[in-house]
């Protein structure tokens, strides 16, 4: 599973590194991205699916 954040519609409420910070890095100004290439590590993917349904924005999409 691969995550992505839509930059545009990231507004920087930081919920996503709070579930699964193994997948989501904030930067200097709380706004996410994805770390490395934004693969999720075997066993985060609930983590994952759970940080993506509870944004905000909507600004995160997860693909198998």
């Amino acid at each position: 599973m691969k995550a992505q954040v839509d930059a545009t519609r990231c507004q920087g409420m930081g919920v996503c590194a709070e579930i699964c910070p193994s997948v989501f890095v904030l930067d200097d100004w709380g706004f996410a991205s994805t770390a490395g290439d934004g693969g999720v590590p075997t066993g985060d993917e609930a983590a994952a699916r759970d940080a993506a349904a509870r944004c905000p924005e909507k600004a995160i999409s997860l693909a198998d």
